[in-house]
């Protein structure tokens, strides 16, 4: 389980007063589960809901939620596209401690995929994959359609498209 402790190092970098008292920041992962598609190989997927505590919080709680989907955005990016908003966001509680402070507790569903596979010698390999980025939309291409006698049948231009796509591999085995 790698997501956590990179979430922790994330937080502890972005957020100012973090490092000076990094116990304030409490994770938790619950509710896990492990999943096998029993196909060839070992390999599974662990989803679990990562229940992160962040007590005596004195800065804008909006800034932290910032700087939460910045990390989301390149290590669970498909909360960021989430089309089942109500099942599956990001729910979070805030306790106002006095006039200056909060204990803020943020519950994330967070999955991570770890491939297994059996070397030469018959010993396991683990590995973690990264996970699929979205890339910004390319500026608008002009394409021709050209018959056998190179007379133009059809022009047309790109949308002109503000935002990102998702890059994801095609499924199957690996050049």
């Amino acid at each position: 389980m790698k997501k956590p402790h990179a979430l922790r190092e994330y937080l502890l970098n972005a957020i100012p007063d973090l490092p000076q008292d990094p116990d304030r920041l409490l994770i938790f992962a619950n509710d896990g589960k492990l999943m096998s598609t029993a196909a060839n190989g070992y390999s599974f997927e662990m989803a679990y809901t990562l229940d992160m505590i962040i007590t005596d919080y004195a800065g804008d709680v909006d800034v932290f939620g910032v700087v939460l989907f910045t990390w989301i955005m390149d290590n669970q990016s498909e909360l960021m596209a989430n089309l089942n908003k109500v099942e599956e966001a990001i729910t979070f509680e805030a306790e106002l401690i006095d006039n200056s402070k909060y204990d803020l507790h943020f519950k994330i569903p967070l999955t991570e995929r770890v491939i297994v596979k059996k070397n030469a010698e018959g010993k396991f390999e683990i590995s973690y994959p990264t996970e699929p980025q979205y890339t910004e939309f390319g500026p608008p291409t002009d394409f021709e359609l050209i018959d056998k006698d190179g007379s133009t049948l059809a022009t047309w231009r790109t949308a002109d498209m503000q935002g990102r796509s998702l890059d994801m591999p095609f499924p199957g085995k690996s050049p």
